[in-house]
């Protein structure tokens, strides 16, 4: 069983609970091995469709990594940690919808982690941030990147350069986070929007993500092309005729991920 994670299955919906309240649930290396070890076991479970990532407590989605771990080692020792199989591509790269439900504090390691995430959620209470200039280094976990993409290079500059934090709002403002709800709301909100998405062909929302996604990674010609390919890939499903006929017939389809 896992030591810092919470898994809870919710139907089609899964969610992951990073737990440790009392390190405002730092991302250590152990935590960050039971992250991608419960993405592995999520990616092969048919049943999941969605899943939502959160922190537990009322402080801190993901407060960053964890500092102690940074103590007395060496540049080789760090780029070796680094190297080896990182969450945050795990995550990027999970071919289900992935969900971050940002709950609080959300910042270096955090904020990377939601970066890596497709859809982010947030409490009008979270605080988001890339502090690492403030320790004498730089992001390591694609915040350069990341970000980057999501808001331009102007905002991140100054994110990143400053090390300060920005408030809820001020993450929408920017294009961060896709929405903010009071505290008491999130969760429901949150399940909400994943159930929403629950109920789509789970084939077309893998085929979905992995288009959009190559919009970063591709230039347009070879998205356009990917594009192209992915959707007629669809075409070979069941889901597909399932969703044709359902319109049809003026009904709700009813997916079944084949």
């Amino acid at each position: 069983m896992p030591e810092n994670i919470l898994i809870d299955r919710l139907g089609r919906i899964a969610k992951i609970t990073i737990n440790r309240p009392d390190k405002l649930n730092a991302l250590n290396i152990k935590t960050r091995q039971e992250l991608a070890e419960a993405l592995d076991e999520l990616r092969v479970d048919d049943e999941i469709r969605v899943v939502v990532i959160t922190g537990a407590g009322e402080k801190a989605f993901v407060a960053g990594a964890d500092i102690n771990e940074f103590a007395g080692r060496t540049a080789v020792q760090q780029r070796t940690v680094m190297k080896a199989r990182s969450i945050f591509t795990a995550a990027e790269d999970f071919p289900k919808p992935l969900i971050a439900m940002i709950n609080g504090f959300c910042l270096g390691g955090g904020c990377e982690l939601a970066l890596s995430c497709d859809i982010r959620i947030a409490g009008e209470r979270a605080r988001f941030g890339q502090p690492e200039i403030n320790l004498g280094i730089i992001p390591g976990g694609g915040g350069t990147q990341r970000l980057t993409r999501l808001i331009g290079e102007g905002k991140a500059m100054q994110i990143i350069l400053t090390g300060e934090m920005i408030d809820a709002q001020e993450a929408w403002r920017l294009g961060l986070v896709n929405e903010v709800h009071p505290v008491d709301q999130l969760e429901e909100k949150t399940m909400e929007l994943a159930a929403k998405i629950a109920e789509k062909s789970p084939i077309a929302l893998s085929m979905a993500k992995t288009a959009v996604k190559n919009a970063a990674r591709m230039n347009l010609r070879e998205g356009l092309d990917s594009e192209i390919d992915l959707f007629a890939l669809c075409f070979s499903s069941e889901d597909k005729e399932e969703g044709v006929r359902a319109f049809i017939e003026k009904r709700k389809a009813d997916f079944k991920g084949r």
